[in-house]
């Protein structure tokens, strides 16, 4: 649980700091105050922090102000508190006021009157028990979704107690961001570690927002998330606003990409367990079947379901070596050759035409091919048993990849 611009405002004795424009921006999360001495901030801030302007140190005209709006949004910082008074900073310019609006940026306004020492001692404290709460309500939420308790009851007594409205059904969903060697092979590490810094932070403000007021479990890149979901309707709707925000997001992210499966909808709290094992099955489906185009729900598996079922991962690597074993070998040593074949002939059910434009290749080019997996397999495509294997191999295949 994190302390947001809104929670900052509505603490006691601070009454007097007063909201002028960046409403929207209300609920960024607050990670530490921070007062700007020097004439910009972007090489002393990391994102998340409240700034706090005071022109002591440094004259602070118009021109000044705006500079610090566009470093403040371009570092991605949770607002900005502009003192003001006779000595220094006399008034926020409209420009500044209209720049942070259109912008989303909270720009608050402080009176000199209230003591820098009051308002930082009271966002510390702040900010250790919200602290305090959030391990505590990540705790309950963990065990909950592990399966970790003794007493199920007891143990929704105390999320009551913590504020988290469990009572209902929900439906399980889980995250992953792929891609940072490909990040990190396009730039220095620090510059790499701060993209993407940001970009969790982007990710998981969205979440917070899909959430219902639970907290959002998640770290380097992957997220679990519980959403109501009483009927399959509300599980078609989560689908649907998941899918939405995933597609443009995942244009914007870049050679990174995230990957999204969800549980079966209507679990109740005691079934959390089996949701969260869902949620991992669809999400392997996800990250591994491309035409998934990134997001899975578990009722969407079919025979998955049942190859994710198999705790001995040995049968399943048995199964594939039996039935695709001599092209795997093939491919190993003559490069990717004919378990592509094989796949886009599948996807195609068998009509060579399209596999070929799939591929890219010559219709004789891979009529020759399927020949030649046939000859090596010991298969015969055009047979309805050899296929339901070929198929089943190849889910294997994807799954283990």
């Amino acid at each position: 649980m994190s302390l947001t611009i809104a929670d900052v405002l509505a603490l006691p004795g601070l009454e007097s700091m007063r909201l002028r424009a960046g409403e929207t921006g209300l609920d960024n999360g607050v990670r530490w105050p921070y007062v700007a001495e020097n004439s910009g901030i972007a090489e002393w801030v990391l994102g998340g922090e409240l700034v706090f302007v005071t022109g002591i140190n440094h004259p602070r005209d118009e021109t000044n102000l705006l500079q610090l709006l566009e470093e403040a949004c371009e570092r991605q910082v949770a607002g900005l508190v502009v003192l003001t008074g006779p000595a220094y900073i006399q008034a926020i310019p409209q420009r500044l006021l209209d720049a942070a609006e259109a912008a989303g940026m909270p720009l608050i306004e402080q009176p000199y009157s209230l003591k820098m020492v009051l308002v930082t001692q009271a966002i510390g404290s702040a900010l250790i028990q919200s602290e305090q709460l959030g391990r505590s309500r990540h705790d309950v939420l963990e065990r909950l979704l592990t399966g970790d308790y003794q007493s199920l009851e007891l143990l929704l007594h105390r999320a009551t107690q913590l504020g988290m409205p469990l009572a209902g059904y929900w439906q399980v969903v889980q995250l992953q961001l792929e891609g940072n060697e490909l990040l990190f092979a396009q730039g220095d590490a620090a510059s790499v570690e701060a993209q993407l810094a940001r970009q969790h932070d982007v990710i998981s403000r969205r979440l917070r927002q899909f959430s219902a007021g639970l907290p959002v479990q998640g770290r380097a890149g992957q997220w679990t998330v519980l959403l109501p979901a009483p009927d399959a309707v509300a599980a078609l709707t989560n689908r649907q606003q998941l899918a939405h925000w995933l597609n443009p997001l995942n244009l914007r992210l870049a050679p990174l990409k995230l990957f999204i499966g969800l549980s079966a909808a209507a679990h109740p709290p005691a079934h959390l367990a089996q949701a969260q094992d869902e949620a991992r099955q669809a999400l392997a489906a996800a990250r591994r079947f491309s035409e998934r185009a990134g997001l899975c729900v578990y009722d969407e598996l079919g025979v998955l379901k049942l190859l994710s079922g198999v705790r001995d991962r040995a049968l399943l690597d048995q199964f594939l070596n039996e039935r695709l074993g001599p092209l795997l070998r093939h491919d190993l040593h003559h490069g990717p050759n004919m378990m592509p074949t094989l796949e886009a002939w599948f996807h195609e059910n068998g009509n060579l035409v399209a596999a070929a434009q799939r591929l890219a290749v010559h219709r004789n080019t891979l009529t020759h091919r399927v020949q030649r997996i046939e000859a090596l397999c010991g298969l015969t495509l055009d047979n309805a048993y050899d296929r339901l294997d070929i198929g089943i191999a190849l889910m294997i295949w994807r799954l283990s990849a």
